[in-house]
């Protein structure tokens, strides 16, 4: 089975990569390749429809590569209730062309300062190369990492995601 994830991001291969190692129930040795294709939404999706249309667009683009299953993995922004507080939010889609599957990573609260540069229009992985004195952020601990302190980094919570996106595949509940 040839798995497409809709990304040049290694971080959305590997967290792939974990999640489909730990599923049962997928036909054939799986072969996981990056396929960077479109999400079809801004480089900074705000709120939680926009982040998943995001995910499911680029799992939708991958099968018209030539794929046997498309991961759409897809960050953004989004509030909860009327508080004000702004989180980082994380949405997954597989699909075969006709199911599709959904799930959601840790949703995590952005810092003040964080998320006032973010509401006035700066993308979230910038933002956090400049507060953190680093580059490529989002290729490595990515903000899941630096907000928890390493607890949960990126690609531990975009695998909770994926592997959610996985039930419709791996179990007969759906």
């Amino acid at each position: 089975m040839r798995i497409g994830v809709g990304s040049g991001n290694p971080v959305k291969r590997e967290a792939t990569e974990r999640a489909v190692a730990d599923s049962d129930g997928l036909a054939g040795e799986p072969v996981i390749e990056s396929c960077p294709v479109s999400s079809g939404v801004s480089e900074q999706p705000r709120g939680h429809e926009e982040t998943r249309l995001g995910a499911v667009n680029r799992a939708e683009a991958v099968l018209d590569e030539g794929y046997d299953l498309g991961v759409g993995i897809e960050g953004g922004v989004a509030e909860y209730d009327d508080r004000g507080a702004l989180f980082l939010v994380m949405w997954a889609a597989v699909s075969d062309g006709e199911r599709v599957g959904l799930g959601t990573g840790p949703s995590l609260a952005l810092p003040d300062a964080i998320a006032a540069r973010v509401r006035a229009g700066a993308e979230l992985g910038p933002v956090m190369d400049d507060v953190l004195g680093e580059s490529h952020v989002a290729r490595n601990q990515g903000a899941a990492g630096a907000l928890t302190g390493g607890r949960v980094d990126r690609t531990d919570a975009l695998r909770t995601a994926v592997a959610g996106a996985l039930g419709p595949f791996v179990t007969d509940l759906y």
